[in-house]
């Protein structure tokens, strides 16, 4: 992993789910694993937040809610499916009330197979999704030099 510009905040939402890779998600967190010293901050608010990590399957009750956090989330943005569960329903994916796995509704980068997933596979996954939100936030930075330049080409170019 390279040095990163910024720390990047992650935005953590569990569906439904037994609540065991929230659980472990959350141990990442805790001085044993220290998720944070790979310059990630945990928020709870989607404006600020640059990595969408997701536990538990979705339901016809959390999807709506999921594509709202989405939506609000600025570009560019990884999406980060944690568990069995997110990545392809898991065991509940036979439910009646269980949609399928995070893909389902949202486009996802990043998936951590297992049940309940690993702490060292979340930070694995966590460490991959901030290569490439860093790759993505080159990406996007570049294009908005080339749309000011552009612009400021096509002003001064209209003044003469």
């Amino acid at each position: 992993m390279a040095k990163i510009k910024r720390s990047p905040w992650v935005l953590h939402y569990d569906g439904s789910s037994c609540n065991g890779c929230d659980i472990e998600t959350l141990a990442c967190l805790t001085p044993v694993y220290d998720a944070e010293r790979f310059g990630i901050i945990n928020t709870g608010d989607p404006l600020q937040a640059d990595i969408f990590l997701l536990t538990g399957g979705i339901n016809g009750q959390n999807a709506p809610v999921v594509k709202q956090l989405y939506e609000q989330m600025p570009r560019p943005k990884v999406v980060v499916a944690v568990g069995t569960c997110a990545c392809t329903g898991g065991i509940f994916k036979e439910c009646y009330n269980i949609l399928g796995g995070v893909d389902t509704v949202l486009p996802v980068d990043i998936y951590v197979p297992g049940c309940a997933a690993r702490p060292q596979a979340i930070i694995d996954g966590l460490v991959k999704a901030i290569d490439l939100f860093e790759k993505r936030s080159d990406e996007h930075d570049e294009l908005v030099r080339r749309q000011k330049h552009e612009r400021g080409t096509k002003a001064h170019g209209s003044s003469h």
